[in-house]
């Protein structure tokens, strides 16, 4: 059987590999759009993974505690903020990359389903 420090490592590690996914996406992926899925999927889980991992293993103690407050601060900002950027791009006129087949964004606008590449 696992003790509790294993086991707070092994989601540690599982938190960082999470993040290194969503740097990979950062680099590898085709627009801000498709970026920001990437950096607010993959860091929010890994970040609060590594959270929580830290927590388990310094005890749910004062440090504890603030570990869990900062994953539940990151797992309700991080989103948001991703959020406020695409809506603030698509106002801008950063345009989709060619490879999108739907701009939700633009049918909220319009009023009206708006599917293709070329939107």
């Amino acid at each position: 059987m696992m003790n509790e420090n294993a086991v707070g490592t092994t989601i540690i590690l599982v938190g960082v590999l999470f993040d290194l996914f969503g740097c990979i996406g950062l680099i590898r992926l085709p627009d801000i759009y498709n970026r920001l899925q990437a950096a607010t999927k993959c860091v929010t889980l890994g970040t609060c993974m590594i959270l929580v991992g830290v927590a388990i293993n310094i005890g749910f103690g004062e440090g504890g505690a603030k570990a869990i407050i900062c994953a539940v601060f990151v797992l309700l900002t991080s989103p948001v903020g991703a959020h406020a950027l695409a809506r603030a791009a698509h106002r801008a006129g950063i345009r989709l990359w060619e490879g999108s087949v739907v701009d939700k964004y633009l049918e909220v606008d319009s009023g009206k389903e708006v599917t293709g590449a070329k939107v």
